[in-house]
């Protein structure tokens, strides 16, 4: 089999240390440290802007930092490699894989999972699954699939509350280099759509204009910026 160019979508920013936890401490803490027992599946579960991708990617981060492979694929990648990519990643200490929702009910995307389960299995890996739901809200087709998929290790993500998400949003801001007042956070919570995807993706666009503009995070610098947002439609 020719070696396929894995694509890397690992940011810089996805490492534990930058994801505030609030009440899913156990969960990140299970992730980091590695704790899943004997199984070799984990299946991380939570509704969307809970940051299954992001602790996915600090999964792998930390993996390479002491040296181990590891491996991370978004759901787009497989939709554009095929089953060829799962396979082609299986010699990992870590393969995580994002988005799986709708690979578990597809009978031909069974047959690959399970052939990347037991590859891993034999070579020690860890095969680490997020999806929107729990395993048992899955019709998954593949006997032997669904099997190991309900004995692994599960892990659910909590949405966070508001006053959560105003301490993640300030320590995004942190990590990027910006001082993000409580003040301005509570207005961004008040105009945004309420979840962590939408909330960072904004701190992001700040990061730039405030550079160039050489301004802080006011609520009427943030006003400004948003306003202009949703006038060109870019948010």
């Amino acid at each position: 089999m020719h070696q396929l160019p894995l694509p890397v979508r690992l940011r810089a920013t996805s490492v534990f240390s930058s994801y505030f936890a609030g009440s899913n401490q156990d969960a990140v803490r299970l992730l980091e440290q590695q704790q899943f027992g004997v199984s070799p599946l984990v299946f991380l579960y939570g509704v969307h802007g809970t940051g299954k991708t992001h602790l996915l990617q600090a999964a792998c981060v930390q993996a390479s930092s002491v040296g181990q492979q590891a491996t991370y694929i978004a759901l787009s990648d497989l939709q554009s490699y095929g089953t060829e990519l799962l396979t082609a990643s299986t010699h990992n200490a870590i393969l995580c894989v994002d988005d799986v929702d709708s690979l578990l009910v597809d009978a031909e995307w069974n047959h690959a999972l399970f052939s990347a389960y037991r590859e891993l299995d034999e070579h020690q890996g860890r095969l680490i699954l997020a999806a929107s739901q729990p395993p048992a809200a899955f019709r998954i087709p593949l006997a032997d699939l669904s099997s190991r998929v309900l004995a692994g290790t599960v892990l659910r993500l909590n949405a966070l509350n508001e006053n959560e998400q105003l301490h993640a949003l300030q320590l995004h801001a942190l990590q990027r280099g910006l001082e993000l007042p409580e003040e301005t956070a509570l207005y961004l919570l008040r105009r945004l759509t309420r979840d962590m995807s939408t909330l960072c993706g904004f701190i992001e666009k700040l990061d730039i204009v405030s550079l160039a503009e050489q301004r802080k995070l006011t609520v009427p610098f943030v006003k400004k910026v948003l306003d202009k947002n949703i006038e060109d439609s870019n948010f």
